[in-house]
This record gives structure tokens, sequence and C-alpha cells, in this order.
């Protein structure tokens, strides 16, 4: 599977644990699509495997899994536009886009087809993804996805605001780094939920050091939360994953995406497996890097590649979601979407 400006490879299994990308290894490229600079990262050959960061994010926060990963396969870490060493212009920074972007770099690329995982907001690009382009999508890995309910962080919640940018920009100032710096070390000292991740969710802080970063940050928060929580479902499409191997991860003190959201989208998504990681908060492959990828690994050799059917795909759409065409309205998928949908109905009629 060819990959254009492929860095250096290590010999496999010559290494069985894993590390933090060194100097030279996975160095960042470069791809210019729709007269944007798009940055990635690459390593390993074999079967595509696709990672998508959160928002705010970039593909660094992926560089402990790489090198593990790409001992079996072909691994692709996106700086999705907007974010990391990828182009901020003024431009469509909606989760369809940003689907529609991932496409194209594959396709610049040479990549027909890919597993895609996807952390936070990342996860529901992959969702798009394999919602728009399910023949190219061969399995999906969600990890903390949102798109599942309204309930996110209140912080996030906070920036959607007008005047977010100078609520930002003030939180990069030296005065207000120790005072932030401080809370989360109070956090993690009080063991709360926000404590697991304060790290994390600082190093995002930091990496919106300019106007242009923080603009393109808020213009992609906006796309998906406002002042009453998360605005885009695939509660009302997840029928479709029928037939596509899904791995839900989650920690169950994730205090960005709850983690009855991955309850939820467990019993939405026909066939899916869920992994809960116990005393981990959002970022379950920061907290618990070789486990995480064991997981990964496992899934992936011990499932087959969906199958797409043009024919089957028109019968899911024709049907409808189970419970409003026909479907037993008791089953746990009904139950979920219908929950999913009604959080969704009360937050925006109020």
């Amino acid at each position: 599977m060819p990959v254009a400006d492929h860095p250096g490879r290590r010999p496999a299994g010559s290494e069985s644990r894993l590390r933090p990308l060194g100097d030279g290894d996975a160095e960042p490229h470069y791809r210019v699509v729709h007269g944007y600079r798009r940055a990635y990262r690459s390593a390993g050959e074999g079967p595509a495997v696709v990672l998508i960061h959160g928002i705010g994010d970039s593909s660094a926060t992926w560089a402990g899994l790489m090198p593990g990963l790409a001992r079996r396969y072909t691994v692709i870490a996106p700086d999705l536009l907007g974010h990391g060493m990828s182009d901020k212009p003024r431009a469509d920074y909606s989760v369809a886009a940003y689907a529609n972007g991932i496409r194209d770099l594959l396709g610049a690329l040479g990549i027909e087809r890919a597993t895609l995982i996807g952390h936070s907001f990342g996860g529901g690009v992959a969702m798009q993804f394999a919602y728009q382009f399910p023949e190219q999508t061969e399995r999906l890995v969600l990890v903390s996805t949102g798109g599942v309910g309204a309930e996110v962080n209140p912080a996030l919640r906070a920036v959607s605001l007008p005047g977010a940018d100078l609520m930002l920009s003030a939180l990069t100032l030296p005065g207000m780094r120790w005072q932030t710096r401080a809370f989360a070390g109070l956090m993690r000292l009080l063991d709360t939920d926000l404590g697991q991740d304060a790290t994390e969710l600082l190093h995002l802080v930091d990496a919106l050091p300019d106007a242009t970063s923080r603009s393109a940050f808020i213009r992609t928060l906006r796309a998906v939360v406002d002042w009453r929580g998360q605005v885009v479902t695939m509660l009302d499409r997840c029928y479709l994953a029928e037939g596509m191997p899904t791995l839900l991860i989650w920690g169950d003190r994730d205090s960005v995406v709850p983690e009855r959201h991955a309850h939820r989208a467990h019993d939405a998504m026909p066939g899916s497996r869920l992994e809960i990681f116990a005393g981990v908060g959002h970022f379950p492959f920061h907290a618990e890097p070789v486990r995480f990828l064991a997981l990964v690994e496992d899934f992936i050799e011990s499932t087959s590649p969906a199958d797409w059917n043009a024919e089957r795909w028109r019968e899911l759409l024709r049907a409808g979601r189970p419970g409003t065409r026909g479907g037993r309205p008791d089953d746990a998928h009904h139950r979920a979407v219908e929950r999913g949908l009604r959080d969704a109905s009360e937050r925006s009629a109020t």
C-alpha cells in the first residue's frame, strides 16, 4: 500500500514495549490538498491504520502508540486542518468537512481502505467518515468519542460562547498559567475526575499560542458544541454500522465525555465491542498505552474488514432506524437512540 514520502522503517519486532517517537522517527510530512498544507506522520507497513486526534490536539498525541502499531501496520496520523502543523485558514471546520479532508489526504497518499482510530472529536470524524465513505472503512476504534449525547465538560461549553478568544488568550498569560496549573494540581490531589485529565487539557491550551490557532480551535468547537452541550449526534444513523467491526474504548473517570456515553453507543451500534479502563480519564491511550495497543491489535487481527455492500446499505436506509418504520420497539438499540435523541431535543427546546 503506497505511502508517499515514507520515513525509514524499523525491523518488525525490534521493540517489545511502547516508547515515544524519537528524533527522525515518523517525522512530519506535508501534502498540499485543495491549496492548504496538511501535515501528517507516517510509519510502518501493512494494512492502513489512521489515527485521528481530538479538538485542539495534534498527531503528536499518538507518539506513544505509533511505534507499536507500525510493527504491523501502515500508520497515518494527520494534523487536522486548523490543528498542529497543518494550515489554519478561515474555512469549514465541520465534522463532515474533516471527514472529506481525511479521504482526500488518503487519496493523495494512495491508500484506498483503512481502519480508523478516533479520539474524542476525532471519534466523531471517524464515524462521519464511515458514514460518508463506508466502502473505504475497514473498522472503527472510537476512543472517548463525541457525538453520542449532549453532555460535555462545562469548560468546552464556555469556550463556545462569545468572547472565547479573549478567555483563551488570557489563559496563556504568565500569571494565569501559574493559577491554572495550581488548580490542576489541586484537582489531582483531590482525586477528582477532572484531575485525571488536567495535564492533557492544559497541554491543549499550550497548543494555542496565537490568535490564528485560537480562532481555528473555536471554529471547530462551535461546529459541534454550544452553551447547552454537544449539538451533533450519530445516534440517528448508527444502525448503518451493522457489519462494521467497531471497538469502543472509554475511561470510567472521563471528565470530558462521561462513561455513560460509552454504554449508550455500545447499545446503539450493532455488534460493537466495549472496553472500559478503570480509574482512567479522557485519554486512555496515554494512561495505559500498552493495554490500549494490545486491545487494538487484538481487535484488528480478530476481525475481518467490513464488507460494504451497496444493496444492503439501501435496505438499511429503506427500513430506517429500528423503531421508526419497523423493528422491535423494545430492543436495546432503539432505547439508546431514543434516549440520546430525546436528550438532544430537550436541550434544543430550552
